[in-house]
């Protein structure tokens, strides 16, 4: 532990994530993580580090800290209001967070899930291989006003630098693959279901996020009759009122409502993000299409780093003006160019 992170006031269900505990299903408990872990990695490149460090993650909003030792710190995931000791913050950014500052996040503008990442991580005792809260496992619990937390030792010293935004804030089309029981709609339904402009609904967790219809709900043939089976991260379940509810990281592991699909693992940070009342669509796609955008985001995720640029800062909000050299190469007007020196 290289210092502490103070929580002076929490937003709603805020908890400490990483990628999760996978390998855990055959026991029960679904993998977790970080609902967008996107912004993970978003992060961990801002910061010049490992991905698989804790962070926080602030649902719809943050919260107000302080740090008792100097810190890098970065924002990602949905944009929120921040400012450090009254300084507006630009979000998607790296930011250095002097000992004692005090670091303020307010609501998001756009999204769901919002991430503050620290240089070392969020350094907390792992249980069962990860520092992830799991709601539903009853592993950690959502972060409180005066919780301290530990922070790890940070190998990494630049700032200063930002990723643009993305556009995974603001619902859109979800692709979707075949599932066990998609052939048990019929062709009508299926072809209304992907018609259908569906509404995210504040119904919405960790777990699964329900859609609104904004008409007649969707149901297979047999409807209910489905035995409960193992299910998966992204199937789109249909429920007794006929709404879809896309699964999510802390989903459970069996269930028995038929699914019309599974939404692909690239558009999952999507399904997370979309605001309540966000549009969302359905496009289903043929197994071998989503494998290769599967391998596409891969390949994005590994060019990303050579999306950052330098963060361009307002001279009036640099807390730390004077300590860069603001003017070089100065002569004197006297001095002749031409003359050699001994």
């Amino acid at each position: 532990m290289s210092g502490t992170l103070t929580i002076h006031q929490a937003g709603p269900q805020m908890s400490v994530q990483d990628f999760g505990r996978p390998g855990y299903r055959a026991s029960g408990m679904t993998r977790g993580g970080a609902a967008d872990p996107l912004a993970l990695h978003e992060g961990a490149i801002l910061l010049g580090q490992e991905p698989t460090l804790a962070a926080i993650e602030m649902v719809g909003a943050g919260g107000t800290f302080t740090a008792d030792t100097n810190l890098r710190i970065a924002l990602t995931g949905a944009p929120m209001k921040a400012t450090l000791d009254g300084t507006p913050l630009t979000w998607n950014a790296s930011h250095p967070m002097p000992a004692g500052a005090r670091l303020v996040i307010g609501g998001a503008t756009s999204g769901t899930y919002g991430y503050l990442h620290i240089g070392g991580g969020i350094d907390l005792p792992l249980q069962m291989g990860a520092r992830s809260t799991h709601f539903g496992a009853g592993l950690g619990g959502a972060l409180e006003a005066g919780d301290t937390l530990p922070v790890g030792a940070d190998t990494g010293s630049g700032t200063g630098v930002a990723l643009p935004r993305d556009d995974r804030f603001d619902g859109g089309c979800l692709r979707v693959v075949t599932s066990v029981q998609t052939d048990r709609f019929d062709d009508e339904t299926i072809a209304r279901f992907t018609a259908t402009a569906f509404a995210r609904d504040p119904r919405a967790n960790r777990r699964g996020v329900r859609m609104e219809p904004p008409g007649e709900g969707f149901f297979a043939t047999d409807q209910l009759s489905i035995l409960s089976e193992v299910i998966t991260i992204g199937d789109i379940q249909i429920t007794g009122d006929g709404a879809p509810f896309v699964l999510m990281c802390e989903c459970q592991t069996t269930g028995g409502y038929p699914r019309i699909g599974t939404v692909i693992p690239a558009d999952l940070p999507r399904v997370a993000q979309a605001p309540t009342g966000a549009e969302i669509r359905f496009d289903f796609i043929p197994l071998e299409e989503a494998i290769a955008i599967q391998q596409r985001a891969a390949a994005d995720l590994k060019a990303l780093p050579g999306r950052c640029y330098p963060l361009v800062r307002d001279p009036h909000n640099i807390r730390d003006l004077l300590s860069y050299q603001l003017v070089g190469g100065v002569v004197s007007a006297l001095a002749d160019p031409f003359e050699k020196e001994t």
